[in-house]
């Protein structure tokens, strides 16, 4: 199940991925399983293993060409410097080779809203591979990465599983935000699948509940985000490298303000009603804010200042602080 084999590697420049192919699981494994169903009988787990073998087992397993450009992540994550500094020395070790990327999972810790999520959607970019998402806080299943069993009412194969088998990928990123927002009220622990799949060797035939067949989850890239460390179990923590991100500071907030101004204005029509770059008082406005809320703020400000016919953003275009939300409703 851990073989694979070489494809013809794509034609590449600077950081296109290069790709191998990888078999995650044995086809024969999920005919005998398919065989000893009983007919009418559990069709969710039917039709699973029939997609499986109409997929088929082989995903690419990619990694880019050579040493990716990353001056672009480090302007624009200016508070990820020590974590982009490490996906470099991994990349690095694998380029020019016949290496499997190898990413040690990592865990970002860090006050809400400095952009954790935003790093992992970036790395999966720049590695050019598929993307798996949980958001542990609004999790209600503690199956959620291993899957229930079969025999229970509306189980279903894990994310883990679901993302492997319907993705292309045999080395998606996967992201498990807000780790330390897991409940402790769940029959089962909804982080106990991780023990084993953070783990190469036993990642390697990992088994849904669901669909018992084991299948290679070895390759994936683990990318974990956590306001508080205490929350977590420590076998978890021993398992990632475990990096405290903190807000950026103000002139890294400017360069993140200013970029996304500028990223907004290019990427619609009509951002060319707009000035090419904001004045300095509403930068320095927007540099009080969070990363994550800095978006709906030009947002609401290019819509304020087109309705006045204004080229330029100023400060009384953005939106009120929190706390200070305006009356809802047609003003006397």
């Amino acid at each position: 199940m851990k073989g694979s084999h070489d494809l013809v590697p794509m034609r590449n420049r600077g950081s296109i991925p290069i790709a191998k192919m990888r078999a995650l699981y044995r086809c024969d494994e999920v005919e005998r399983r398919l065989t000893k169903l009983q007919p009418k009988e559990h069709e969710s787990l039917r039709a699973t293993y029939e997609r499986m073998l109409e997929k088929g087992p082989e995903r690419f397993q990619v990694k880019p060409a050579g040493l990716p450009a990353m001056d672009h992540l480090y302007d624009e994550l200016p508070n990820f410097g020590e974590v982009l500094d490490d996906v470099k020395r991994q990349l690095a070790l694998c380029q020019d080779s016949r290496d499997a990327l190898e990413i040690t999972p990592t865990l970002l810790l860090g006050p809400p809203g400095v952009g954790k999520t935003h790093f992992a959607r970036q790395l999966c970019a720049l590695l050019g591979t598929g993307m798996g998402f949980v958001s542990m806080s609004s999790m209600t299943a503690g199956w959620v990465l291993s899957g229930a069993s079969s025999q229970w009412k509306g189980a279903r194969p894990g994310k883990v599983f679901e993302t492997l088998v319907d993705g292309q990928y045999a080395n998606p990123v996967m992201v498990v935000d807000e780790i330390d927002k897991t409940s402790t009220e769940q029959a089962y622990d909804p982080l106990g699948a991780l023990y084993s799949l953070l783990e190469i060797d036993t990642a390697s035939a990992f088994t849904d509940e669901f669909a018992e067949v084991a299948i290679d989850a070895s390759q994936v890239i683990w990318i974990a985000t956590a306001n508080d460390e205490h929350a977590i179990p420590e076998p978890i923590l021993n398992r990632m490298n475990v990096y405290e991100v903190e807000a950026p500071d103000r002139d890294a907030a400017r360069g993140i303000a200013l970029r996304l101004y500028q990223r907004i204005r290019a990427g619609h029509d009509w951002g060319a009603h707009f000035e090419p770059e904001p004045g300095d008082a509403v930068l320095d406005q927007l540099a009080k804010l969070a990363p994550r809320e800095m978006r709906r703020a030009w947002m609401t400000a290019f819509g304020n200042a087109r309705l006045d016919g204004r080229s330029r953003v100023e400060l009384r275009d953005l939106p009120a602080p929190a706390g200070k939300r305006g009356p809802i409703g047609f003003v006397q």
